[in-house]
């Protein structure tokens, strides 16, 4: 099985592919030891051609699969489409489309939660995937006959899953539901790696404006640090110790040292400096600015906890009912969001998300509609306004 490593076979391959209505996509790629994926390997399959692209070729120009990326006349179709997307944006400054995503379709279609691949391959291709490779170093050469077929069964076997899947939107009429989705996973805004939201990634729960403040500004130069580097952002600063110098706002090198989570004589390198910079930084910043934290929370957070529980419940009956994965309908945050605001903006109470689940969500809220048991199974029951009382009564 032979590699393109070529420009001129790879523009070959693209002006044949270019002529199918779609084509399915897949990257490998490696990102352990650096903040961009390192692209090592490229499968594209159409009607009757497929190949097998070694981007690490001496020579090589990937310029003509880019184009194909972004012809709008042919579908890509990708399984879990996020990071493959991320690298070819990364590559060539442009987000593929149209695309269709196989595994958001699924989930649209009633598969579950994130269903993976080899499950969607053995229900609508009736094949199996040996999976030994998946894992294996797709960035060493030579890549083995074995490496090589189950790279090229990831995009072969992708179309038929992509033919089931659009059959059963077309079937049920959700494909404007995958459409929405889509437009999102097309958005060039999807993959901007801002810094200065970088913080969102450190779980930690915090509570004043000044400890958030800090977490912003060492997120914030984590995050540049790591990627003008090209290393994770882990072997810059850990998450835990992110989030350790958030609570702390150690200001002096004395009060860097003392954290637990950061390495014995951090403190007094480049790097301890750094930190301390961002912190000052942080403490500046206009606490308004900032989003609330968990400790701002008014006195009806409890009741707000209490309603996002029961909202949880109902999500996953009206998912079991509709054949929808609850995941795809609304996150946690979402949820919370909705219990603790009506006017919320989350995906929830924007869209089919909202035809489906969010105007429910907020009857249930306003007591305009109950869970309740009917022939032994649960039930979402929507009640009547009751009568306006009149003057006499």
């Amino acid at each position: 099985m032979d590699l393109i490593t070529s420009t001129e076979s790879l523009a070959s391959l693209c002006q044949v592919l270019a002529g199918d209505g779609f084509v399915t996509v897949d990257t490998e790629f490696m990102r352990e030891t650096t903040y961009w994926p390192d692209l090592c390997l490229i499968q594209v399959a159409g009607s009757s051609e497929h190949g097998l692209i070694d981007p690490t070729a001496a020579g090589l120009d990937l310029a003509p699969f880019f184009a194909l990326m972004n012809n709008p006349a042919v579908l890509k179709v990708f399984h879990a489409a996020r990071q493959d997307i991320e690298i070819m944006v990364h590559r060539s400054g442009v987000v593929p489309h149209p695309v269709f995503d196989t595994q958001i379709a699924a989930m649209v279609c009633g598969f579950g939660d994130q269903v993976g691949y080899e499950a969607l391959v053995r229900k609508l291709a009736k094949a199996q995937i040996d999976k030994s490779s998946r894992f294996t170093d797709w960035s060493r050469r030579p890549l083995s006959d074995k490496q090589l077929a189950y790279a090229l069964s990831d995009v072969t076997h992708l179309r038929l899953v992509y033919e089931k899947l659009k059959a059963e939107l077309d079937k049920t009429g959700r494909e404007p539901w995958l459409a929405e989705e889509m437009e999102i996973l097309t958005n060039p805004a999807t993959y901007r790696t801002e810094p200065q939201d970088a913080w969102k990634r450190i779980k930690v729960r915090l509570k004043s404006k000044k400890q958030l403040a800090v977490l912003v500004a060492v997120a914030a130069w984590r995050e540049r640090e790591a990627r003008d580097k090209n290393v994770p952002r882990a072997r810059i600063v850990k998450d835990d110790a992110v989030a350790e110098i958030a609570m702390q706002m150690p200001q002096t090198r004395e009060a860097l040292a003392e954290l637990r989570a950061l390495p014995r004589g951090f403190a007094a390198s480049r790097v301890g400096d750094a930190i301390l910079k961002a912190v000052k930084e942080g403490l500046a910043l206009d606490p308004k600015s900032l989003p609330a934290t968990e400790g701002g929370r008014d006195e009806n957070s409890d009741q707000a906890q209490a309603a996002a529980e029961i909202l949880k419940l109902a999500l996953k009956v009206v998912c079991e009912t509709q054949g929808l994965a609850p995941k795809l309908v609304a996150n946690t945050s979402d949820i919370e969001a909705v219990a603790e605001d009506d006017n919320a903006d989350v995906p929830l109470l924007h869209g089919w998300r909202r035809e489906v689940f969010g105007n429910l969500a907020l009857a249930l809220k306003r007591g305009e509609a109950m869970i309740g048991f009917q022939n032994g199974k649960v039930r979402i029951v929507e009640q009547a306004a009751p009568p306006l009382k009149t003057a006499a009564e």
